[in-house]
């Protein structure tokens, strides 16, 4: 990677797939920046684990009536007009010059819930001017108790609906991939949300580099008793954000969480970890319907957002395909890849014979094997 492209001013004719954007998203970002939005944990194994889908077949059904057919989805007490969200991405900066700014400019156009990260490269204000469409905010837990508050009043006073709090993160996963290409930020994308709060810097952890245990940084990490009192005080409905286990799902019910989203990180966190494919079904069963279940994690197809559908979710989350779509061709490509899955969605539930988002259950599935 020696010269870097501009944006493209029109989508090619050839971009009829969402992976289709890989290619020229890699020809348009830095070494350091393709590395931080591509790369995984470790060997990046479960990368891609999660690529590779569920193992099921989507199973059609003909001559049923689909006059009324529909993708509106509830949740948290409003309407969605489907089922599929814009993951939380830091640093969207790196990839576009216009950064969040774009990818929720795209969001608002195609009527898509664009979950801000706390680690954004433009404010909550900002972005909420910009576009004003359907906003989470997305959430690292700080120690810093008035400068929480402060940012909570932020995000409410700039009509964000929902917190969605990560917490398959204490610390960073071990990412090679970063290492070798050596990232840094540059000068001038930061995390613009943060300038006012003390923040524990986390241990740099990998071969022949600092410890973790004996730092004192764990220390800082919240446990289920301090996130169960920032869900009690927070103004607005809180998501847990990485859930991966039945027991942790349960857990977050109890605490009185306003949904949970299965999650292991895009891959970033622990190379060993499953996939939400693998867990879903597990943690449905466990939830029982008490609580919304979101997904993300090798969403690439309408196909998927079906599957995932079957299995229980009520929507999905996607990253890195609209990322580089960002990186290829700016607003127009993200709302283009979300016109994409949109698409695809509408076509494998016609196929399959169900004209609403509650007609898909497991009986559409055929599984693997």
């Amino acid at each position: 990677m020696t010269t870097i492209l501009p944006p493209l001013t029109a989508i090619p004719a050839e971009i009829v797939a969402v992976q289709d954007y890989v290619p020229y998203a890699y020809e348009r970002m830095s070494a350091q920046a393709w590395a931080y939005f591509s790369g995984g944990a470790a060997d990046e194994q479960l990368m891609r684990r999660n690529e590779a889908g569920a193992p099921y077949r989507i199973w059609p059904r003909v001559l049923n009536d689909l006059s009324h057919a529909s993708t509106q989805l509830q949740l948290l007490g409003q309407t969605y007009a489907y089922p599929l969200f814009l993951a939380p991405v830091a640093y969207q900066k790196l990839a576009h010059t216009q950064g969040e700014l774009a990818s929720a400019l795209a969001a608002a156009a195609m009527q898509t819930p664009f979950i801000i990260s706390m680690q954004a490269s433009q404010t909550i204000e900002a972005i909420a001017h910009h576009a004003p469409g359907p906003q989470w905010l997305q959430w690292y837990w700080q120690p810093d108790t008035q400068a929480t508050e402060r940012l909570l009043q932020r995000a409410v006073a700039a009509g964000i609906q929902a917190i969605v709090l990560t917490v398959d993160a204490p610390v960073n996963g071990i990412r090679n991939t970063e290492q070798r290409a050596q990232f840094a930020l540059p000068e001038p994308v930061a995390a613009v949300n943060l300038k006012d709060m003390h923040i524990p810097v986390p241990p740099v952890v990998g071969a022949g580099q600092s410890p973790l245990f004996g730092t004192g940084y764990l220390a800082t990490r919240p446990t289920w008793h301090e996130v169960a009192q920032f869900i009690k005080h927070s103004p607005l409905p809180v998501l847990l954000k990485g859930i991966l286990h039945p027991l942790d799902a349960q857990q977050a019910v109890e605490i009185g969480a306003a949904g949970v989203i299965i999650s292991n990180h895009g891959g970033r966190v622990l190379d060993a970890s499953p996939t939400a494919w693998e867990v879903l079904p597990l943690i449905v069963q466990a939830v029982d319907r008490r609580i919304p279940i979101l997904m993300d994690g090798g969403i690439r197809r309408g196909t998927d957002i079906f599957v995932a559908l079957a299995l229980g979710a009520q929507a999905v989350l996607i990253g890195r395909p609209y990322v580089y779509a960002l990186a290829a061709a700016g607003a127009a490509g993200v709302a283009h890849v979300l016109h994409i899955l949109r698409t695809e969605l509408e076509v494998a539930m016609a196929l399959a014979g169900c004209a609403q988002l509650a007609d898909i259950n497991k009986a559409n599935l055929m599984p693997l094997g």
